[in-house]
């Protein structure tokens, strides 16, 4: 800590973490060290340390701060920061204490979050892997990751849900915040309630949909529905945050593998459970294709 002497005599060691974006250390009990890992999470990172604190204020709840600023040196090429160490355990689904509650404090979230004025705040872009954008620049993408699965999901059925998707009314109002990278990874529990939101690299302004897709990546049917009532979504943006999770299952499962990333791949199956077991998203022509339950081929894992 040659940048920062008064924590020179503390203790570091590596956080075990499924981030694609930044390697965090440990620095003593309080304090966590990230390092972005490439040019584009530096950018984040940088995006994070001037808007996080001018949203924190207004959201009901924690969210990291940042405390101090690294320059590049001893080899390493970005600009880093030391953050206030946030306690609790990932949002797992056997950790959660009441899965309605959990409901409840993602809905006070988003509503919150969507509130705070978003004028000047950053269009969707590469900066946040363009989270936020209209789901029909996802296309290509996503149907390229439904292709490149043909061994292991079923390609008709995932495709007649994605199309289902695009088909959803684009977003109409005014820009609005998102997070952009809801799921578990990044959510915090003590004592089994959700206390903080972690990992703000996605940030930027645009379609809410893209979060609200924390219906099927972190919640599940049974609270779907109230989740749904207390943000009062509409049904246009409904469709659109199913076709994101689904987009973000099928991404994680084409691009991860059991050495890379496995937390990612074993969350971006459950993903896929839950979107494709779902078909009161499912309206038109795909709702009479669409099966009751997720179906797999013989191959798949």
């Amino acid at each position: 800590m040659a940048q920062f002497p008064e924590w020179a005599g503390l203790r570091i060691e590596p956080v075990p973490s499924a981030g694609t974006d930044n390697v965090l250390f440990r620095l003593g009990r309080e304090l966590v060290v990230r390092l972005p890992r490439d040019s584009r999470a530096a950018k984040a990172l940088a995006k994070e340390r001037l808007w996080l604190p001018q949203l924190a204020p207004h959201l009901p709840l924690a969210v990291p701060l940042p405390l101090a600023d690294g320059n590049p040196g001893e080899g390493y090429s970005f600009v880093w920061s030391v953050y206030r160490w946030l306690s609790g355990v990932d949002a797992t689904r056997e950790r959660v204490a009441d899965k309605r509650d959990l409901a409840d404090g993602l809905a006070r979230f988003l509503t919150a979050l969507q509130r705070i004025d978003a004028t000047g705040g950053p269009a969707p872009g590469e900066h946040n892997v363009f989270r936020g954008e209209p789901l029909a620049r996802r296309d290509a993408a996503t149907r390229s990751a439904i292709a490149a699965l043909c061994d292991s999901i079923d390609v008709d059925v995932a495709t007649s849900f994605w199309e289902s998707a695009l088909r959803a009314p684009a977003w109409e109002g005014a820009p609005v915040w998102v997070h952009g990278d809801l799921d578990r990874r990044n959510l915090l529990l003590e004592h089994g309630r959700l206390t903080a939101v972690l990992d703000w690299g996605c940030l930027g302004v645009g379609d809410p949909a893209c979060d609200v897709a924390v219906a099927w990546t972190v919640l599940s049917q049974e609270t779907r529905d109230a989740f749904r009532g207390a943000l009062s979504i509409d049904d246009a943006t409904w469709g659109r945050a199913h076709g994101w999770a689904l987009s973000h299952a099928v991404g994680a499962l084409s691009t991860f593998t059991a050495d890379t990333n496995p937390t990612l791949l074993v969350e971006g199956r459950l993903w896929l459970d839950e979107v494709l077991g779902d078909p009161a998203t499912v309206t038109g022509s795909a709702a009479a294709s669409a099966p009751s339950a997720p179906t797999r081929r013989s191959g798949a894992h």
